[in-house]
C-alpha cells in the first residue's frame, strides 16, 4: 500500500537497519577509518615537503581512497537493505570504477565552484558592501543547491548513474519535498555536529562519531528510498525500489 513520505517512519526504519546490521556496518566503518588514518600518516611521511606536486599527489590519493570507502559504505547499506531477496557477497560492497569517477567528478565540480567563489570574494576585499551581499547570496544559493543535490551519491551507487545524471535525478527526487528534506538534513547535521562539539570539551565523546557517521549515511539512503516510494505508486517496502 502506498504511503506518503514520513520523517518519523524514515528515521525509525534507518535505526532498525542500523541495529539489525550493527556488527557488519561497524566492522566496515572501523576498517575504513583505520585505512584512512594509516594513509594520512604514510602520505604525510612520503610527501612531507612543501612541493606543490607532492601535495597534489598526496591529496589525490586520500580523496580517491575516501571516495572508494564512502561508495563502499553506501553499497554495503543498500546490500543489507536488499539482501532479504538474495545472498550477500563481499564483492557487492566493492564500488565500480565508473562509480568512483562519477563521484569524483561531482566532488571536483563542487570544489571548482567553491574555489572560484573564494577568488571572487578576495577580489572584492576593497568593496566590503558588495562582498557582503555576494557572500549572503552565495550562502543562500549554496544551501539550496546542497539540499537539492544531496542524493547524488545514492543515485550513483543504487542506480549506477553518471555524475551529471545523478545531480539531475537528485533535483527531481527532492521536488515537492523541500521542507521534509531540510528536516532530514537537520537531523543528520545534529547527529554529526553534536558529538563533534562535545568532543571539544570531552575528547572521549569523539568515539561516538564512529557510530553516528554510518548511521547518518543509513538515514540518507533510507530517505532516498522513501522519497522514491512517494514519487511512485508502489508498496512501501524498503527493498522494493531497485
Amino acid at each position: 500500500m502506498y504511503h506518503p513520505f514520513s520523517i518519523a517512519e524514515t528515521t525509525k526504519t534507518a535505526w532498525d537497519i542500523f541495529k539489525k546490521n550493527f556488527v557488519t556496518i561497524m566492522v566496515y566503518s572501523t576498517i575504513s577509518f583505520l585505512l584512512l588514518s594509516v594513509l594520512v600518516i604514510i602520505t604525510g611521511f612520503l610527501f612531507s615537503s612543501e612541493d606543490f606536486t607532492e601535495k597534489m599527489i598526496s591529496s589525490f590519493i586520500l580523496i580517491f581512497v575516501q571516495a572508494y570507502t564512502t561508495l563502499g559504505l553506501y553499497k554495503l547499506i543498500f546490500t543489507v537493505i536488499d539482501r532479504e531477496y538474495y545472498e550477500f557477497e563481499f564483492r557487492q560492497v566493492l564500488p565500480a570504477i565508473k562509480m568512483i569517477i562519477s563521484y569524483l567528478t561531482v566532488i571536483f565540480l563542487i570544489a571548482f565552484i567553491i574555489t572560484n567563489l573564494h577568488f571572487l570574494m578576495v577580489r572584492l576585499d576593497n568593496y566590503s558592501n558588495i562582498q557582503e551581499i555576494v557572500q549572503d547570496i552565495s550562502a543562500f544559493i549554496g544551501l539550496y543547491l546542497a539540499l537539492r543535490i544531496m542524493f547524488f551519491i545514492t543515485f550513483i551507487v543504487d542506480d549506477h548513474s553518471g555524475a551529471f545524471e545523478s545531480l539531475r535525478q537528485s533535483f527531481q527526487l527532492t521536488k515537492g519535498y523541500f521542507l521534509k528534506v531540510v528536516t532530514m538534513l537537520g537531523i543528520i547535521l545534529l547527529l554529526i555536529a553534536l558529538p563533534a562539539k562535545l568532543a571539544q570539551y570531552y575528547p572521549i565523546v569523539s568515539i561516538a562519531i564512529v557510530f553516528t557517521y554510518p548511521f547518518v549515511n543509513i538515514i540518507l539512503a533510507v530517505t532516498y528510498r522513501k522519497l522514491i516510494y512517494s514519487h511512485q505508486d508502489i508498496d512501501d517496502d524498503i527493498a522494493e525500489t531497485n
